[in-house]
């Protein structure tokens, strides 16, 4: 959706008015900052540089009259080109309506000749008719008209679409998620990125995108090896070249591949010492992937003949809350400090509050964003940063008992995501029986 840049303050009570608009007025302090934010981001379509806006085209006009003539001249010269576009959300406009539009900005000093094939200089007329289809308004809610600075990258998420990704898995992540989530870990050229449940490698490729060393261990050996049954539609088994690496080839980015591993996250198997710039995954929920994590025999079958030098590895239950409690335990000791560890929490929104976010004392929780996932669960995008230097103590994990407390409660996620899906197929079948 387009983005609006202003030098000017927004007004609290328009941009409150405005929550549900995909037109947005920010104020970003020069045009150079506002080109790197659309370098990265897949989530705002373009940014101008705003001339005036208004609830109606005459508000809008007398806007553009007040806006300072030192600050267009450079862009209405005589020696230069330009062309104006017009944007309309949620309505189509004929040519004729558009040209209408377009002429009634004649009392702008345009100097220049209209080049409609390459122009230095592109002015946009952007109008929003609100956001129900079914009720569309005959005059636009609101106009804003501006000179286009730049696009953002809207089109990674179709390049990069799992639709068309040599490997696959049930979880591997949508591709503009993936982005956005590289973009919360701030990760740039040269990085080391690490994925803990790396899966397929969807999160590796969007880090290895901004130009990220990437890495990743899964408890699976099948997907980490490219083994077993596929998870496409009319495929039985997986081919020879389904695997991590062939994914970041298929993007030409196999340099920034330095390995996938076998092995337990609740185990590291990395030796002391900062090591990774960010820390970015998807951990099971135990919906479509399960929790699980290694664990000897002896562990499991309580036998005091049993041999202690059995090391044949089977699975065992790992709650949620142990999951992120070693995540965060992880993160805090092997992230550089300033590091970013980016990850999904799954909720059920009827016992959520904001205390159950799992905390530690070394990292600084710096975003929480929410994805809706049915009407009684979602999970949240959480970002933490590194603030504190890993010590001896933190590693005492009943000195932070008290902060994964809270979030125990959400160990039966996955019993209570399929409760609200049972009651949902029992809702639909008996509106169904009406």
């Amino acid at each position: 959706v387009p983005l609006q840049l202003t030098s000017e303050k927004g007004n609290r009570l328009e941009q409150e008015i405005r929550v549900n608009s995909p037109f947005w007025i920010l104020n970003i302090p020069s045009e150079e900052m506002a080109r790197g934010l659309m370098k990265r981001t897949v989530c705002a379509k373009s940014v101008f540089e705003l001339w005036g806006h208004g609830r109606s085209a005459g508000e809008l006009y007398t806007s553009l009259n007040d806006y300072p003539m030192d600050k267009m001249l450079p862009y209405l010269q005589s020696d230069s080109t330009y062309k104006v576009h017009i944007h309309t959300f949620n309505k189509t406009l004929t040519q004729a309506q558009k040209i209408k539009k377009i002429d009634a900005l004649e009392f702008l000093p345009f100097k220049g000749k209209v080049n409609l094939k390459n122009p230095e200089h592109i002015f946009w007329i952007l109008e929003d008719y609100g956001m129900d289809p079914n009720n569309v308004p005959e005059d636009p809610l609101h106009l804003y008209f501006g000179r286009w600075i730049a696009d953002g990258q809207r089109e990674l998420i179709e390049s990069y679409s799992v639709k068309k990704r040599h490997f696959i898995g049930n979880t591997s992540m949508d591709a503009c998620l993936s982005f956005i989530m590289a973009n919360h870990g701030r990760v740039k050229p040269n990085d080391v990125v690490y994925d803990p449940f790396v899966g397929t490698g969807g999160l590796l490729i969007s880090s290895a995108h901004f130009g990220a060393y990437v890495c990743g261990t899964d408890i699976d050996y099948n997907t980490i090896h490219g083994l077993g049954k596929a998870s496409r539609k009319n495929q039985k088994w997986r081919g020879p070249d389904e695997n991590i690496r062939a994914n970041l080839r298929q993007y030409g980015l196999e340099k920034y591949y330095l390995d996938a591993l076998v092995s337990d996250s609740s185990r590291p198997i990395w030796r002391k010492g900062m090591l990774f710039d960010a820390i970015i995954t998807d951990p099971p929920y135990g919906i479509r992937e399960a929790t699980r994590r290694t664990g000897s025999q002896k562990e499991t079958v309580k036998s005091a003949e049993r041999s202690t030098e059995n090391h044949i590895f089977v699975s065992s239950s790992y709650h949620l809350s142990d999951i992120f409690f070693d995540l965060l335990k992880f993160a805090a000791e092997y992230l550089v400090m300033g590091g970013r560890l980016v990850y999904w929490l799954p909720i059920y929104r009827p016992e959520y509050t904001e205390e159950i976010i799992p905390r530690h004392p070394c990292l600084e929780l710096i975003s929480n964003c929410e994805q809706m996932l049915s009407s009684h669960t979602s999970r949240r995008l959480i970002t933490m940063e590194k603030v504190k230097e890993f010590k001896d103590q933190d590693q005492n994990s009943h000195l932070l008992d008290g902060q994964y407390m809270p979030y125990r409660g959400h160990n039966s996620f996955r019993e209570k995501y399929f409760s609200g899906v049972t009651k949902r197929i029992a809702k639909e079948e008996k509106d169904n029986q009406k």
